[in-house]
């Protein structure tokens, strides 16, 4: 199943090389012209003959992680996050570790042997480590080295009423949605990226729209949803199985009246059910699209993840069907004239 390889895939910021691969290979079929940039960004472009606005489409291939940064005298690892690591939940986490994928285990001190104060605070880093099962820092050093990056271990799952769980569906579900929808055709030019390096800063959205100049842009992202037991209702962000969710404002853009009214009427006329992501913190690869060069009208689209940048990340699938319905119809409308006047 296409989600279940993307998302156990390995492909930490700046380290997407296993995921691209896959990607590669399932866009081939599609693309008229693919290649890589320079920061390792995938580009599939598709209906170059066709006419109309040049639209890009993109989703993150990266997903947060960890980083060997150092060794104790007893062989454990020590580590920093890559992207947002809520650290508070990482202690008894498994992980694969460096190019061999060792097995290891994210440990702290045990909580019999803490003092009453430590256990009333969050684990620092410096308290964290991961061990690989090595007894000397000379063993661990036979396997592992500085750099290397740690990945969770979770595997794809689906569970209960219509959901699923698994590591890096931020944005691992937005990259599915991208390779289900170049299946179909288009009566305009649509350029599919995978970018990399969003979860340390959108690093590579900017390079690729300025490459590829598209005339509009839609991002398809993973997003906050925090629809959980206690959670007031305005910090929720998203719900689970409301369908897709449409961003308004967040921490990097301000999307336009007209291309919000755009995706708002094209859910209604196709009756796919839409939400409004409801917070302002976190942002997505429209932040760098939209300032690219003279600007670039941008949208976000997004599948409510529960529990996202932790090790098990939830989502509907039927949301996840839904977006792929949305941009769809999205695709088609596009060229229409007016279509975002």
């Amino acid at each position: 199943m296409l989600l279940k390889r993307l998302t156990e895939a390995s492909g930490p910021s700046g380290f997407e090389g296993e995921v691209r691969d896959l990607i590669r290979t399932e866009a081939a079929p599609y693309a008229d012209r693919m290649y890589t940039d320079a920061l390792g960004s995938l580009i599939v472009e598709t209906g170059l003959d066709k006419p109309g606005p040049r639209v890009l489409v993109a989703a993150h291939m990266d997903e947060v992680a960890l980083m060997v940064v150092g060794f104790t005298a007893n062989g454990l690892l020590r580590f920093r996050p890559i992207g947002g690591v809520d650290l508070r939940i990482l202690v008894a986490k498994s992980v694969r570790v460096g190019k061999a994928k060792l097995y290891g285990v994210i440990g702290a001190k045990a909580v019999h042997l803490q003092e009453a104060g430590e256990r009333e605070k969050p684990l620092a880093l410096e308290q964290l480590f991961i061990d690989i099962g090595a007894v000397s820092e000379a063993q661990a050093k036979e396997h592992v080295q500085a750099g290397d990056i740690a990945v969770f271990t979770t595997e794809y799952e689906e569970m209960g009423d219509g959901r699923a769980k698994a590591k890096a569906f931020d944005d691992r579900v937005g990259c599915a949605v991208l390779l289900e929808t170049m299946r179909g055709s288009f009566d305009v030019p649509v350029v599919f990226a995978f970018t990399v390096q969003e979860e340390i800063g959108l690093r590579g959205a900017g390079p690729v729209a300025y490459r590829v100049k598209p005339d509009v842009a839609f991002v398809i992202e993973g997003t906050v949803c925090n629809d959980v037991a206690q959670a007031p209702s305005h910090a929720e962000g998203t719900r689970l199985g409301a369908g897709p969710a449409l961003s308004v404002v967040d921490r990097k853009t301000i999307v336009g009246r007209s291309m919000l009214d755009f995706l708002l009427e094209t859910a209604r006329a196709g009756d796919i059910p839409v939400q409004l992501r409801r917070v302002l913190g976190g942002a997505n690869d429209a932040g760098a699209i939209h300032l690219t060069e003279m600007g670039i009208r941008s949208g976000a689209i997004s599948v409510p993840t529960r529990y996202i940048h932790a090790p098990s990340q939830q989502i509907s699938l039927e949301d996840y069907a839904n977006t792929k319905r949305l941009l769809h119809s999205v695709l088609v409308n596009i060229g229409q004239e007016g279509a975002l006047a």
